[in-house]
C-alpha cells in the first residue's frame, strides 16, 4: 500500500465532530515529514475519493486557508458538526483531536 492509498484510509476514518491535523496524518500513515502531501493529496483527491478534507486542520489547530471563500466554507462545515472554531478559525486540539494512534498504529512500525 502507498503513502498516498494510506493517507487516503487516514483521512476517510475521521469522524464527525473530530478533527487531524497533516502531519499527523503523515505521520500515521508512514512519513513523519509528510504533511505537505496530504495537503497535496487533499488537494487533488478530496472531490473523486469523498474525503472529509473539512476535518484537516494545520499543527497549530487552525483552518489553513488564506482564501477567504474557502476558509468559510470550512468553518461552516466544522461548525454545523458541532466543532467550535474561534473567531481566528482555531480549534481546541484537547477537545476535538481524533487520535486513532492511541487505539492502535495503522502503518508505522
Amino acid at each position: 500500500m502507498t503513502f498516498t492509498d494510506r493517507a487516503l484510509h487516514i483521512i476517510k476514518q475521521i469522524p464527525e465532530g473530530k478533527v487531524m491535523t497533516y502531519g499527523q496524518i503523515a505521520r500515521l500513515a508512514g512519513s513523519p515529514r509528510g504533511a505537505r502531501q496530504v495537503v497535496r493529496i487533499l488537494h487533488s483527491m478530496s472531490k473523486k475519493h469523498r474525503l472529509p478534507w473539512h476535518r484537516v486542520i494545520n499543527a497549530k489547530g487552525e483552518i489553513g486557508f488564506t482564501d477567504e471563500e474557502m476558509h468559510a466554507v470550512q468553518r461552516f462545515s466544522l461548525e454545523s458538526e458541532g466543532i467550535s472554531v474561534s473567531s481566528d478559525g482555531r480549534i481546541n486540539l484537547q477537545l476535538y483531536l481524533h487520535q486513532p494512534e492511541t487505539s492502535k498504529r495503522m502503518y508505522t512500525s
